[in-house]
Parts: structure tokens; sequence; C-alpha cells
């Protein structure tokens, strides 16, 4: 299949990137600002915050305040990640347009992430499904370990599907297939595109990888190849799993971005910009970025 003319990237920096940041917490002027920053730098979908109990994520226990205080840059979606009806209803009030639930495709990864079977999961998503239809606002499911889990190692790409497949019956409009822990290679990944896509259509399907391996992005390729068209990244590859030992960042938004230059693909995002960001934001952090292309190329100077 020919490869995609353009490709909508979905920022994940300002929720998955900062959520399992350790220490001290990130304030939360510093949220608004990556946010802002990457809005400018042209990225036009960016999930910005958590609704869930500080409790578990504390983290995102500011997600009304960051959410309240972006300057929303017009044709710009914030989401925000819910992962029940409480959280949709915080979200709601916080002027959210686009929120998301997340299941998995591996059992032992569902109880050991929010205590219930893949079953539970899906039952628990329908009120924050309709409330949020009644809302007038979409929702995003995702579905992790698409490509292995911590505890029990290889998925089957049918079992992928088949949750894919509920997330999209029951209302979202786009399910994104994460590989949590980051050890998929090429050839699974492109199984687990050719199982899904027999449920879902591929142009409502997303791909999340993470780079534990190394492997994220030769993935990536191998799944444009399929017709996917929408990629989740991390400005400096922020991220990571707390139920997955070893578990990396996410990919990272600037090599995404100068493989999709290099293909010819068209996304509308400044790359040096982001590099700028991702340099900026991992300052702040007290670390350097992880992104090969940021550490290659450097700040502009400018």
């Amino acid at each position: 299949m020919a490869l995609p003319t353009s490709i909508k990237l979905f920022e994940m920096a300002p929720r998955d990137g900062l959520q399992n940041e350790p220490g001290t917490l990130v304030p939360t002027a510093t949220k608004i600002e990556l946010i802002e920053r990457l809005a400018n730098a042209g990225l036009t979908h960016i999930e910005a915050a958590s609704f869930v109990s500080p409790k578990w994520v504390p983290q995102m226990g500011d997600a009304t305040d960051v959410m309240n205080g972006i300057a929303r840059k017009p044709g710009v979606v914030y989401s925000a990640l819910t992962p029940n009806l409480k959280g949709l209803e915080g979200a709601l009030a916080a002027g959210v347009e686009e929120v998301a639930v997340f299941g998995a495709a591996s059992e032992a990864f569902s109880q050991k992430n929010i205590n219930c079977s893949i079953a539970e999961s899906l039952e628990r998503f329908e009120p924050v499904l309709a409330r949020a239809n009644e809302a007038g606002v979409r929702v995003r499911g995702y579905v992790s370990c698409v490509l292995g889990c911590p505890y029990e190692g290889d998925i089957s790409p049918q079992k992928v599907a088949e949750v894919a497949k509920a997330l999209f019956d029951m209302g979202c409009y786009e399910i994104s297939l994460g590989d949590t822990i980051g050890v998929g290679t090429p050839l699974a990944a492109k199984r687990m595109i050719e199982a899904t896509r027999q449920q879902v259509p591929i142009e409502h399907l997303a791909a999340h990888f993470h780079d534990t391996y190394g492997m994220a992005l030769a993935n990536l390729y191998a799944v444009l190849e399929e017709g996917i068209s929408v990629i989740d990244a991390a400005t400096a590859g922020l991220g990571g799993c707390p139920y997955a030992k070893g578990a990396s960042g996410n990919v990272a938004t600037e090599d995404v971005l100068y493989l999709l230059e290099g293909l010819g693909i068209n996304t509308g995002i400044d790359l040096q910009a982001v590099i700028d960001t991702g340099y900026w934001i991992t300052n702040e952090l007290g670390r350097k970025p992880s992104a090969k292309v940021a550490l290659a190329k450097g700040i502009s100077r400018q």
C-alpha cells in the first residue's frame, strides 16, 4: 500500500509525557507553557491533561487549572484523559472538547492497571461515552499492550482487534493502539494492524508506540505502509509506563517529524520549534531530551 500523503500527529507530552514524572510536581505554569509552545509549533491535537484521582496520578492533580489556563489557539484540539464519569464531568466543566478512555488487550495488565477485567473496563466506559455524546464531546479510545504485555508476554492480534472493535462500536471515533512497553517489531506491528483493520476501518486507527527497544520508528514505518495516518508522539520522548518495568518514553515527536519529512509526508509542523520546545521542557525537568534528532540538530540560536 502507498504511504499516506499527510499525517495527523497527536502530541502526548503534556499528559502521557508528564504524568509519570518522578519527584517534584511539575508546576502548572510550566505545563501551560509547554502546551502553548507545542500549539505555536503547529501541533493541532494535544492531549493536555488527565482528569484522574490525584491520589493515583499526583502529576495530573491540576488538570482543571491547566485547562483553564491555556490560551487556546483556534484550530487546535486540547483533549484530556477521562477514565470515569467523575473525570468526564470535571473535564466538561473545564471546557474540554475531546476526551479519551483507555483499555487494554491484556487481561493481566487490565487487572494491574485499573483493577478490573477487560470486559468490566469496557462496561465502565458505557456511561462515559453516553454522557460525552450527550455533551457533544468526541471520545478517543486507547488500547494498551497491543504488541506485548509485561505480565502475559505476546498478545494475539485478534485480541487487539476485539478490544478495538468494542471501543469503536461503543462510539469512540478513533482507536489508538499502544505498544505500551515498546517491545514490538515491524512484522508484529504489521500483523496487529492487519488484524485490527478487519474490525475497525484503518482511517479510525492510530499508532502509539514506545521506544524501549529502539524499534518505534521502524514499527511506525511498517504501519504507515499498512495505511495508518495518525501517530501519537511526545516531544523530547517524554513518558513511560509505571506498570511496565524498563519501559521508556513515547516515540519522540522530533524523530517522527524527521522521518515523515524524509518520506515527503506533510505535517504542517515546525520541526525546529518542536526541538527547541523539547530542550526547554527537559531543561525544566533537569535532563536532556531523548529525541535523537534533537540531540543531533540542537537548539535554535535564533
